[in-house]
Protein backbone atom coordinates (compact mmCIF):
# COMPACT_ATOMS: atom_id res chain seq x y z
CA UNK A 1 0.00 0.00 0.00
CA UNK A 2 1.51 3.34 -1.10
CA UNK A 3 0.35 6.86 -0.29
CA UNK A 4 1.91 9.51 -2.46
CA UNK A 5 4.38 6.93 -3.73
CA UNK A 6 5.59 6.02 -0.24
CA UNK A 7 4.89 2.93 1.82
CA UNK A 8 2.11 3.63 4.33
CA UNK A 9 2.23 2.68 7.97
CA UNK A 10 -0.70 1.00 9.73
CA UNK A 11 -3.10 3.58 11.13
CA UNK A 12 -2.06 6.32 8.69
CA UNK A 13 -4.80 8.95 8.37
CA UNK A 14 -5.73 9.90 4.83
CA UNK A 15 -6.16 13.52 3.83
CA UNK A 16 -8.03 15.09 0.96
CA UNK A 17 -5.95 14.84 -2.19
CA UNK A 18 -3.85 11.84 -1.10
CA UNK A 19 -3.08 9.44 -3.94
CA UNK A 20 -3.41 5.83 -2.81
CA UNK A 21 -2.10 2.88 -4.80
CA UNK A 22 -1.97 -0.80 -4.02
CA UNK A 23 -0.75 -3.95 -5.70
CA UNK A 24 -3.25 -6.77 -5.28
CA UNK A 25 -1.85 -10.30 -5.49
CA UNK A 26 -3.42 -12.75 -7.88
CA UNK A 27 -6.15 -14.77 -6.14
CA UNK A 28 -5.08 -18.30 -5.31
CA UNK A 29 -8.12 -20.59 -5.29
CA UNK A 30 -8.14 -23.40 -2.81
CA UNK A 31 -7.98 -26.93 -4.17
CA UNK A 32 -11.39 -28.26 -3.18
CA UNK A 33 -11.31 -31.91 -2.25
CA UNK A 34 -14.64 -33.76 -1.96
CA UNK A 35 -15.52 -34.75 1.60
CA UNK A 36 -18.25 -37.36 2.25
CA UNK A 37 -20.08 -35.44 4.97
CA UNK A 38 -23.66 -36.45 5.85
CA UNK A 39 -26.39 -34.52 4.01
CA UNK A 40 -30.16 -34.38 4.44
CA UNK A 41 -31.43 -34.31 0.85
CA UNK A 42 -35.02 -33.11 0.38
CA UNK A 43 -35.08 -33.35 -3.42
CA UNK A 44 -32.65 -33.97 -6.26
CA UNK A 45 -32.78 -34.19 -10.04
CA UNK A 46 -30.37 -33.63 -12.93
CA UNK A 47 -30.51 -29.84 -12.48
CA UNK A 48 -30.49 -29.06 -8.77
CA UNK A 49 -30.32 -30.32 -5.20
CA UNK A 50 -32.50 -29.13 -2.31
CA UNK A 51 -31.29 -29.93 1.18
CA UNK A 52 -31.86 -29.22 4.85
CA UNK A 53 -28.63 -27.59 6.06
CA UNK A 54 -27.79 -28.25 9.72
CA UNK A 55 -26.63 -25.48 12.03
CA UNK A 56 -22.86 -25.27 12.33
CA UNK A 57 -22.14 -26.14 8.69
CA UNK A 58 -20.45 -23.37 6.65
CA UNK A 59 -21.83 -23.15 3.11
CA UNK A 60 -18.59 -22.52 1.20
CA UNK A 61 -14.87 -22.13 1.95
CA UNK A 62 -13.91 -18.82 3.56
CA UNK A 63 -11.10 -17.50 5.79
CA UNK A 64 -11.01 -19.74 8.84
CA UNK A 65 -13.10 -22.43 7.14
CA UNK A 66 -11.04 -23.94 4.31
CA UNK A 67 -12.53 -27.44 4.64
CA UNK A 68 -15.57 -29.32 5.98
CA UNK A 69 -18.07 -27.05 4.22
CA UNK A 70 -21.31 -27.77 2.39
CA UNK A 71 -19.50 -27.34 -0.94
CA UNK A 72 -17.02 -30.07 -0.01
CA UNK A 73 -19.89 -32.39 0.92
CA UNK A 74 -21.78 -31.63 -2.31
CA UNK A 75 -18.72 -32.34 -4.44
CA UNK A 76 -18.55 -35.77 -2.84
CA UNK A 77 -22.28 -36.30 -3.34
CA UNK A 78 -22.80 -35.25 -6.96
CA UNK A 79 -19.26 -34.62 -8.28
CA UNK A 80 -20.29 -31.75 -10.57
CA UNK A 81 -21.75 -28.31 -9.76
CA UNK A 82 -22.30 -25.10 -11.70
CA UNK A 83 -19.25 -22.87 -12.12
CA UNK A 84 -20.97 -19.47 -12.12
CA UNK A 85 -20.39 -19.00 -8.41
CA UNK A 86 -16.63 -19.27 -8.84
CA UNK A 87 -14.05 -21.86 -7.90
CA UNK A 88 -14.76 -21.56 -4.18
CA UNK A 89 -18.57 -21.41 -4.45
CA UNK A 90 -19.59 -23.92 -7.13
CA UNK A 91 -23.33 -24.37 -7.33
CA UNK A 92 -24.11 -21.90 -4.55
CA UNK A 93 -27.11 -19.76 -5.49
CA UNK A 94 -27.91 -18.36 -2.04
CA UNK A 95 -26.50 -18.80 1.43
CA UNK A 96 -27.49 -19.38 5.01
CA UNK A 97 -25.31 -18.26 7.91
CA UNK A 98 -23.23 -21.02 9.49
CA UNK A 99 -25.48 -21.23 12.55
CA UNK A 100 -28.76 -20.86 10.64
CA UNK A 101 -30.38 -24.16 9.69
CA UNK A 102 -32.91 -25.00 7.00
CA UNK A 103 -33.80 -25.31 3.32
CA UNK A 104 -31.23 -24.39 0.68
CA UNK A 105 -31.08 -25.03 -3.09
CA UNK A 106 -27.89 -25.72 -5.08
CA UNK A 107 -27.48 -25.69 -8.88
CA UNK A 108 -25.79 -28.52 -10.75
CA UNK A 109 -25.12 -26.61 -13.98
CA UNK A 110 -24.93 -23.03 -15.22
CA UNK A 111 -28.40 -22.88 -16.78
CA UNK A 112 -29.99 -23.91 -13.50
CA UNK A 113 -27.77 -21.48 -11.58
CA UNK A 114 -28.75 -18.52 -13.80
CA UNK A 115 -32.46 -19.34 -13.58
CA UNK A 116 -32.45 -19.69 -9.80
CA UNK A 117 -30.24 -16.65 -9.21
CA UNK A 118 -32.61 -14.49 -11.28
CA UNK A 119 -35.51 -15.47 -9.00
CA UNK A 120 -33.61 -14.57 -5.85
CA UNK A 121 -32.55 -11.27 -7.39
CA UNK A 122 -36.14 -10.46 -8.38
CA UNK A 123 -37.40 -11.63 -4.95
CA UNK A 124 -39.87 -14.05 -6.55
CA UNK A 125 -38.48 -17.08 -4.70
CA UNK A 126 -40.66 -17.77 -1.66
CA UNK A 127 -38.83 -17.89 1.68
CA UNK A 128 -40.05 -18.35 5.23
CA UNK A 129 -38.06 -18.54 8.44
CA UNK A 130 -38.91 -19.23 12.06
CA UNK A 131 -37.06 -17.64 14.96
CA UNK A 132 -37.28 -17.82 18.74
CA UNK A 133 -36.75 -14.28 20.00
CA UNK A 134 -36.46 -12.44 23.28
CA UNK A 135 -39.54 -10.68 24.74
CA UNK A 136 -43.08 -10.53 23.39
CA UNK A 137 -44.23 -8.16 20.60
CA UNK A 138 -47.27 -6.03 21.34
CA UNK A 139 -48.63 -6.51 17.83
CA UNK A 140 -49.57 -9.76 16.14
CA UNK A 141 -47.75 -8.95 12.91
CA UNK A 142 -45.87 -6.17 11.18
CA UNK A 143 -43.46 -5.07 8.50
CA UNK A 144 -40.10 -3.37 9.03
CA UNK A 145 -38.41 -1.42 6.23
CA UNK A 146 -35.02 0.21 6.81
CA UNK A 147 -31.65 0.45 5.20
CA UNK A 148 -29.14 -2.24 6.16
CA UNK A 149 -25.40 -1.66 5.82
CA UNK A 150 -22.08 -1.92 7.60
CA UNK A 151 -22.06 -0.68 11.16
CA UNK A 152 -20.29 2.71 11.18
CA UNK A 153 -17.73 1.70 13.84
CA UNK A 154 -17.97 -2.11 14.14
CA UNK A 155 -17.18 -3.14 10.58
CA UNK A 156 -17.80 -6.86 11.06
CA UNK A 157 -21.42 -6.12 11.98
CA UNK A 158 -24.37 -4.92 9.95
CA UNK A 159 -26.80 -2.28 11.22
CA UNK A 160 -30.28 -0.98 10.41
CA UNK A 161 -30.93 2.61 9.41
CA UNK A 162 -27.36 3.43 8.42
CA UNK A 163 -26.57 6.09 5.85
CA UNK A 164 -25.55 4.55 2.56
CA UNK A 165 -27.11 1.18 3.39
CA UNK A 166 -29.34 -0.77 1.01
CA UNK A 167 -33.11 -0.89 1.35
CA UNK A 168 -34.34 -3.95 3.25
CA UNK A 169 -37.82 -5.09 4.27
CA UNK A 170 -39.02 -7.93 6.48
CA UNK A 171 -42.55 -9.08 7.30
CA UNK A 172 -43.11 -10.86 10.59
CA UNK A 173 -45.93 -12.43 12.57
CA UNK A 174 -46.21 -14.06 15.97
CA UNK A 175 -46.78 -17.82 15.95
CA UNK A 176 -46.59 -18.39 19.72
CA UNK A 177 -46.14 -16.24 22.79
CA UNK A 178 -44.46 -17.20 26.04
CA UNK A 179 -43.82 -15.19 29.17
CA UNK A 180 -40.50 -13.70 28.03
CA UNK A 181 -39.98 -15.15 24.56
CA UNK A 182 -41.85 -15.58 21.26
CA UNK A 183 -41.80 -17.77 18.18
CA UNK A 184 -42.00 -15.67 15.02
CA UNK A 185 -42.46 -16.42 11.34
CA UNK A 186 -40.38 -14.19 9.08
CA UNK A 187 -40.72 -13.31 5.41
CA UNK A 188 -37.74 -11.42 3.98
CA UNK A 189 -38.73 -9.27 1.02
CA UNK A 190 -35.06 -8.56 0.29
CA UNK A 191 -31.88 -10.52 0.88
CA UNK A 192 -29.36 -8.31 2.67
CA UNK A 193 -26.52 -9.72 4.75
CA UNK A 194 -27.79 -10.71 8.23
CA UNK A 195 -31.06 -8.94 7.41
CA UNK A 196 -33.37 -10.95 9.66
CA UNK A 197 -31.04 -10.88 12.64
CA UNK A 198 -30.42 -7.14 12.25
CA UNK A 199 -34.11 -6.31 11.84
CA UNK A 200 -35.19 -8.38 14.84
CA UNK A 201 -32.52 -6.72 16.98
CA UNK A 202 -33.68 -3.33 15.70
CA UNK A 203 -37.24 -4.20 16.72
CA UNK A 204 -36.06 -5.01 20.26
CA UNK A 205 -36.60 -8.76 19.78
CA UNK A 206 -33.15 -10.22 19.03
CA UNK A 207 -32.86 -13.88 18.12
CA UNK A 208 -32.18 -16.11 21.11
CA UNK A 209 -28.56 -17.28 21.06
CA UNK A 210 -27.37 -14.68 18.54
CA UNK A 211 -23.81 -13.82 19.63
CA UNK A 212 -23.55 -10.74 17.41
CA UNK A 213 -26.90 -8.95 17.46
CA UNK A 214 -28.36 -10.24 20.70
CA UNK A 215 -27.45 -9.81 24.35
CA UNK A 216 -27.75 -12.40 27.09
CA UNK A 217 -31.02 -11.86 28.92
CA UNK A 218 -30.99 -14.25 31.82
CA UNK A 219 -30.89 -18.02 31.75
CA UNK A 220 -32.82 -20.05 29.23
CA UNK A 221 -34.86 -23.08 30.36
CA UNK A 222 -32.93 -25.21 27.84
CA UNK A 223 -29.50 -24.63 26.30
CA UNK A 224 -29.05 -23.69 22.66
CA UNK A 225 -25.56 -23.27 21.24
CA UNK A 226 -26.45 -21.07 18.26
CA UNK A 227 -28.94 -18.49 17.04
CA UNK A 228 -32.45 -19.92 17.05
CA UNK A 229 -33.15 -19.15 13.38
CA UNK A 230 -34.38 -21.72 10.85
CA UNK A 231 -35.24 -21.49 7.14
CA UNK A 232 -38.42 -23.54 7.21
CA UNK A 233 -39.73 -23.05 3.64
CA UNK A 234 -38.34 -22.38 0.17
CA UNK A 235 -40.36 -22.15 -3.03
CA UNK A 236 -39.20 -21.40 -6.57
CA UNK A 237 -39.91 -22.09 -10.22
CA UNK A 238 -37.81 -24.96 -11.51
CA UNK A 239 -35.23 -23.32 -13.81
CA UNK A 240 -35.56 -26.02 -16.49
CA UNK A 241 -39.09 -27.48 -16.31
CA UNK A 242 -40.89 -24.29 -15.25
CA UNK A 243 -42.83 -26.12 -12.52
CA UNK A 244 -43.42 -24.40 -9.19
CA UNK A 245 -41.72 -26.33 -6.38
CA UNK A 246 -41.95 -25.81 -2.64
CA UNK A 247 -40.00 -27.50 0.15
CA UNK A 248 -40.21 -27.44 3.92
CA UNK A 249 -37.88 -28.49 6.73
CA UNK A 250 -39.09 -29.12 10.30
CA UNK A 251 -37.58 -27.28 13.23
CA UNK A 252 -34.36 -28.97 14.35
CA UNK A 253 -34.12 -30.71 17.70
CA UNK A 254 -32.40 -27.85 19.55
CA UNK A 255 -35.15 -25.35 18.69
CA UNK A 256 -37.90 -27.88 19.40
CA UNK A 257 -36.29 -28.61 22.76
CA UNK A 258 -36.18 -24.93 23.64
CA UNK A 259 -39.84 -24.48 22.71
CA UNK A 260 -40.88 -27.42 24.89
CA UNK A 261 -38.86 -26.01 27.78
CA UNK A 262 -40.53 -22.62 27.33
CA UNK A 263 -43.95 -24.31 27.39
CA UNK A 264 -43.14 -25.99 30.68
CA UNK A 265 -41.61 -22.86 32.17
CA UNK A 266 -44.50 -20.46 31.73
CA UNK A 267 -48.01 -20.00 30.32
CA UNK A 268 -48.59 -18.37 26.97
CA UNK A 269 -50.26 -15.01 27.77
CA UNK A 270 -52.64 -15.04 24.81
CA UNK A 271 -53.30 -16.83 21.56
CA UNK A 272 -51.43 -15.91 18.41
CA UNK A 273 -52.99 -15.13 15.02
CA UNK A 274 -53.66 -17.93 12.57
CA UNK A 275 -53.20 -15.80 9.44
CA UNK A 276 -50.32 -16.52 7.10
CA UNK A 277 -47.96 -14.23 5.29
CA UNK A 278 -48.25 -14.22 1.55
CA UNK A 279 -47.51 -12.15 -1.50
CA UNK A 280 -49.53 -12.38 -4.71
CA UNK A 281 -46.42 -12.58 -6.85
CA UNK A 282 -45.30 -15.70 -5.00
CA UNK A 283 -48.27 -17.78 -6.12
CA UNK A 284 -47.52 -20.63 -8.55
CA UNK A 285 -47.68 -19.69 -12.20
CA UNK A 286 -50.86 -20.81 -14.02
CA UNK A 287 -50.70 -24.45 -14.92
CA UNK A 288 -47.85 -25.22 -12.53
CA UNK A 289 -48.34 -27.66 -9.72
CA UNK A 290 -47.35 -26.79 -6.16
CA UNK A 291 -46.09 -29.95 -4.48
CA UNK A 292 -45.07 -29.56 -0.84
CA UNK A 293 -42.32 -32.14 -0.64
CA UNK A 294 -41.63 -33.81 2.65
CA UNK A 295 -38.17 -34.87 1.51
CA UNK A 296 -36.19 -38.02 2.00
CA UNK A 297 -33.35 -38.60 4.41
CA UNK A 298 -29.90 -39.45 3.08
CA UNK A 299 -27.47 -39.95 5.93
CA UNK A 300 -27.56 -38.37 9.36
CA UNK A 301 -27.58 -34.81 10.60
CA UNK A 302 -24.72 -33.15 12.38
Amino acid sequence: MLIGGRRAKPGHRLRAGDRVSALLPEPRPLALEPEPLPLTILYEDADLVVLDKPAGLVVHPAPGHPTHTLVHALLAHCRDLSGIGGVLRPGIVHRLDRDTSGVLVVAKHDRAHSGLAAQFKAHTARRRYQAIVHSVPDQDAGRLATTVGRHPTQRKRMAAGVSGGREAATRWRVLRRFTEHSLLELQPETGRTHQLRVHLSHLGHPVVGDPVYGRRRGRLPAPIARQALHACLLGFTHPVTGAWMEFTAPLPADMEGLLKALEQGGDEPRSSPASTLSRPEEAPAPGHSSPRRAGRRDGGRR
